[in-house]
């Protein structure tokens, strides 16, 4: 069993390979408060500026921590923001689904409250506008 724990880190799917490639459009956030609350709930998945915690670099967390943020910056992407659908992302905050609870539960500081969501979500509605 310790062998299969050993080999799967040889499987070369962990956050070794991830990048944080440099930001190419930066979203322009109209308040200081709602850039300060999508750094802390959103941009670990929906930027260039991931951070990865120490279990990102064992596997299987790293296989999924690999996809999430891929599917995450393929979604919006506060980094590239040029064509993002911040709409999307408004309807996702509202209706509870992001950030999501797996990433929550890891991360408590990301959880937002009634008061943090409805300035993130009138800030990505705006951006959406803008």
């Amino acid at each position: 069993m310790a062998a299969v724990g050993i080999g799967v880190q040889l499987v070369p799917l962990g956050a070794w390979q991830f990048s944080n490639p440099p930001v190419v459009d930066a979203a322009r956030f109209p308040t200081a408060e709602a850039e300060e609350v999508a750094r802390a709930a959103c941009f670990d998945c929906h930027s260039h500026e991931t951070r990865y915690p120490p279990y990102a670099y064992v596997a299987p967390a790293s296989w999924l921590l690999q996809r999430d943020v891929a599917e995450g910056r393929d979604e919006l992407n506060f980094s590239d923001f040029g064509d993002s659908d911040s709409d999307d992302a408004a309807d996702a905050v509202r209706d509870g689904s992001m950030p999501p609870s797996r990433y929550t539960l890891l991360h408590p500081g990301a959880r937002l409250d009634e008061a943090e969501a409805t300035v993130l979500v009138e800030a990505l509605e705006r951006m959406a506008r803008d």
